[in-house]
């Protein structure tokens, strides 16, 4: 089959997801139509807010649907119209099985993660957050459980120490497009042989899962040690970020979002989540092996700034601690 002549419909939200749409476009893949999340309001002005692959769906005329139910009869009888020949889903929901059991060829995700690793909603944070060396994007088949149907390929990228989450989720973005891209032409070539994830295995406790991040799994513990500390805040960095609540005297606990952080190890040390600082050049915070020399923040209601911006108009007060 001439790969015009396979009909794909393509299903996502965010700009992780745009790529790969993109890529399948510029290539000239036959894009049947384009499905994703009906728009929402947004920021203080509850503006409607269009995805980021709504937007490329329109400003490439591409045919589009925004379902509120994947099992409404009106959407499913549009989505069958569209005759697809393969789906392809990227950063989008939960699909019931009278979807992605539609097309001839199957239904395959793009997950960002060396699966049968990180399953779940934030592979990207937790393989960062663990102090993982490397991960990477993978596709697969879609089954009934999530994130467990049958690897078709994978990628790999390495994570650097002072790498957050932001940096490896933009590199996964254009390697998983590059990913899927490949995928296509593979079921196009009849050259796929997919491996059920148990191969990759022996026993189900040595997967570690990738849950749905929340405000409190954001939330700094100082007790922790540095290495702990400083990939929790990269790991969440720039979005959704890592904070911390900040104590001084006669004063209300205030929120504080930290950014960015090095690593220093030292027996001698303050107790946990305590401030040591000059005033004026840097910040360092207690962890239970050393200290986290703040190096970007953000106070409620501020932008975020590197230490010595914020330094020139703030001062912590001597006994000042987060906890």
């Amino acid at each position: 089959m001439d790969k015009k002549d396979l009909r794909i419909v393509f299903m996502g939200t965010p700009d992780f997801a745009v790529e790969s749409l993109r890529i399948l476009v510029e290539n000239q893949y036959n894009i049947a139509g384009v499905i994703t999340m009906p728009d929402k309001p947004s920021g203080r002005g509850h503006k409607i807010q269009y995805s980021a692959v709504k937007k490329y769906a329109l400003e490439n005329n591409l045919p589009l649907l925004q379902p509120e139910r994947l099992k409404d009869e009106t959407f499913l009888k549009e989505l069958k119209n569209w005759n697809a020949d393969l789906q392809i889903v990227v950063a989008f929901r939960m699909l019931p099985e009278v979807v992605w059991n539609m097309p001839r060829l199957g239904t395959f995700n793009l997950h960002g993660s060396l699966l049968p690793q990180y399953r779940g909603a934030a592979p990207i944070n937790w393989a960062i957050i663990n102090g993982e060396k490397e991960t990477g994007v993978t596709t697969f088949f879609l089954t009934h459980e999530i994130d467990t149907g049958k690897i078709i390929l994978q990628d790999k990228v390495k994570i650097d120490e002072s790498d957050n989450v932001g940096k490896i989720h933009d590199e996964l973005m254009h390697l998983g497009a590059k990913l899927v891209k490949e995928t296509v032409e593979m079921i196009l070539e009849d050259k796929v042989e997919a491996v059920d994830q148990s191969k990759f295995y022996a026993n189900e406790q040595e997967l570690k899962p990738a849950p749905k991040i929340f405000k409190e799994t954001c939330r700094i513990d100082w007790c922790k040690n540095t290495d702990q500390v400083h990939n929790h805040i990269r790991g969440l960095s720039p979005y959704p970020a890592a904070w911390a609540e900040l104590h001084s005297e006669g004063r209300e606990p205030q929120a504080v979002k930290i950014y960015a952080s090095e690593k220093i190890i030292t027996e001698d040390h303050l107790p946990t989540g305590h401030i040591c600082t000059d005033n004026k050049t840097y910040l360092h915070i207690a962890c239970n092996n050393g200290y986290i020399n703040v190096t970007e923040l953000q106070f409620s209601g501020k932008r975020s700034m590197k230490t010595e911006e914020l330094l020139r108009g703030y001062k912590f007060e001597e006994g000042a601690y987060f906890k």
